[in-house]
């Protein structure tokens, strides 16, 4: 399996040049040559495996035996799942709220959070493909080394770090928008003291941190100075590890309820990883609904859905985030433009180019088309893709908003229903959006929570303000209690502006 960018397509990479590189030196983001179908009996000989043993299945269909053997796949997969890390021998488990009605919770890892599905796996990747190459190299040659860079809007940071933490030949910087993340996902972050990790609080926002890491990416001489890589959900290797979750919760369905039932995955989604990683699935051959996009006030996946129109500032009014990033409730998800949607794009661009101008050149045609959209994005701030492409988005997709207050109600509903469950606010606006979309008969909707609500003990304790019986302490995880009170490293960056970024990096990273 090669793969390249959205925005050339003409040259092809290696899996493990994919993974080293993140983004590529163009801005786009790199693709499978191909999407895989999954093999004629999946259903059957899929339907009884652990989690281990589904990623081994579906990322064989991605990574060339060439470039990782099966024997070093298993055993890599095996060393990051495994039960000293995850705190739920399912790893990502299912839980029941209804008779059509399940919680995907994807936040057993270290960090207590999604992110660690991908990023244990990411780490142990890089880690793998550096000692090999490393191996390789004659006596005295220099070693390679790699520099990791990621921005995050609260877990992708913690998630990252406890993946890279103290691996040999890798430093890690990871920049945060300064008092904008939960108290909890920064100390997570600050706390650990290992000597190649660098947190980074940047004052400004999230898509500023992003905009600092994508510009980094694009100095093809400080790239290749540092050997820069990606832990963002812009790295490929993070997409693919996600979709094994969304198989491992349909074969649970499956054992339990009626073969005839219909999925409906609902995701809450800011930089739409989760949920392109459902597309994937969907696109390999897995049975399922369309996708909802669950957002919160920070909606620019939802207006375009509604209307076509993909821009920063909002052009309607009435939606309240026409000033930039709208800080909510859901920290995580306050995300002004979402990185992984121009991969999506990119599908979409192609099919309406091969439905409506047949011929030769397609994939190159639809990179110049996403290269065109991206470019007046950066430079204007919106674009407003034909109908027929938006028609295609809707085949697969649909899109709800949500908004704080509606999250407060969500998260106080479900504490004190008859099935008492306890949601983050970032789960709250994906059970919020089942709440108001009536599935049709015989569909049974999987909200993916994303986080463990101890991550946000504001949000969740104003929620939850006078309900007789609450605790907060009683959903504190132990390892929570004294993370605040630790010692923290931290280097503050009073602007966010590339160049004092680089001036860190090139201060501290392993060369």
């Amino acid at each position: 399996m090669k793969y390249f960018s959205t925005r050339g397509g003409l040259s092809e990479l290696t899996f493990e040049e994919t993974v080293l590189a993140g983004l590529a030196p163009d801005g786009g983001l790199y693709i499978p040559a191909s999407i895989p179908q999954l093999p004629t009996n999946w259903q059957d000989s899929w339907a009884n495996k652990t989690f281990p043993e589904l990623s081994i299945e579906i990322l064989s269909l991605f990574i060339s035996a060439d470039e990782i053997s099966q024997t070093d796949l298993a055993a890599l997969v095996h060393a990051t799942y495994n039960d000293s890390a995850w705190r739920h021998p399912d790893i990502t488990p299912l839980q029941p709220l209804t008779t059509n009605k399940y919680i995907l919770e994807l936040f057993h890892g270290p960090t207590y959070a999604f992110k660690d599905v991908a990023l244990q796996l990411l780490g142990n990747l890089f880690s793998y493909f550096l000692q090999r190459r490393n191996k390789a190299k004659s006596p005295g040659e220099e070693r390679e080394t790699l520099t990791v860079v990621g921005a995050t809007s609260g877990d992708t940071g913690s998630a990252a770090i406890y993946g890279l933490r103290g691996k040999p030949d890798i430093s890690i910087f990871i920049l945060h928008p300064k008092g904008r993340v939960s108290p909890v996902q920064e100390a997570q972050m600050t706390t650990v003291t290992d000597a190649n990790v660098h947190n980074l609080a940047v004052k400004g926002t999230f898509d500023d941190c992003q905009d600092i890491v994508k510009a980094l990416f694009a100095d093809a001489a400080f790239n290749a100075k540092h050997h820069l890589g990606a832990v963002n959900s812009i790295n490929w290797a993070r997409i693919l590890a996600q979709t094994v979750y969304y198989f491992l919760s349909y074969f649970a369905i499956r054992r339990i309820l009626p073969t005839d039932a219909e999925l409906q995955f609902i995701v809450p989604t800011g930089n739409f990883g989760d949920i392109l990683a459902g597309y994937y699935a969907k696109r390999m051959g897995l049975p399922m609904a369309k996708l909802v996009i669950a957002t919160n006030a920070n909606d620019i996946l939802t207006r375009f859905w509604k209307t076509g129109r993909y821009e920063k500032v909002d052009s309607d009014s009435s939606s309240p985030a026409v000033g930039g990033v709208v800080e909510t409730l859901s920290p995580a998800m306050d995300i002004l433009v979402s990185s992984n949607f121009e991969r999506l794009l990119w599908y979409l661009a192609f099919e309406n180019v091969q439905n409506n101008n047949p011929g030769g050149g397609l994939r190159e045609k639809a990179c110049q088309t996403v290269k065109g959209w991206m470019d007046d994005v950066k430079s204007i701030g919106r674009i407003v893709v034909p109908d027929s492409v938006l028609e295609l988005a809707r085949r697969d997709f649909t899109a709800e908003r949500v908004d704080d207050k509606q999250i407060r109600q969500t998260i106080r509903e479900y504490y004190t229903s008859a099935q008492s469950y306890t949601a983050d606010p970032h789960t709250a606006v994906g059970l919020h959006v089942a709440g108001v979309r009536s599935p049709p008969p015989n569909t049974i909707q999987i909200i993916l929570s994303t986080a463990h609500p101890a991550k946000f003990s504001e949000a969740v304790t104003s929620a939850l303000d006078g309900v007789p019986g609450f605790d907060f302490d009683s959903v504190l995880p132990e390892a929570f209690k004294t993370l605040l009170t630790m010692e923290r490293r931290v280097i503050e960056v009073e602007r966010p502006d590339v160049e004092l970024v680089k001036g860190v990096v090139e201060r501290f990273a392993v060369m």
